[in-house]
């Protein structure tokens, strides 16, 4: 049952925290991963001034991202389990 069906706000919030938490580690992963292709582009090419600054903004935009979404996520879980071990 969802939150959406039980109406209990404290499940509408945890499912948009989670969806927040989802969203922000594929951002921050896909700010890494293209951070990595950018430096396998720029060893193949010419590594050029533009080419590290765009390496250290993907690469800090990844981590200010990622981190506190995984946070999040490690959040909504334990309310989850904690949910599920506590008796009504």
């Amino acid at each position: 049952m969802n939150a959406a069906a039980t109406g209990d706000a404290v499940l509408d919030r945890r499912a948009r925290a989670a969806r927040i938490a989802s969203t922000g580690q594929r951002l921050g992963y896909l700010a890494f991963l293209t951070a990595i292709v950018v430096f396998a582009v720029g060893l193949t090419t010419t590594f050029t001034d533009g080419v590290a600054t765009t390496l250290v903004v993907l690469l800090v935009a990844g981590s200010v991202v990622l981190a506190p979404s995984i946070v999040l996520h490690h959040a909504v879980k334990a309310a989850e389990d904690e949910d599920l071990q506590t008796p009504d």
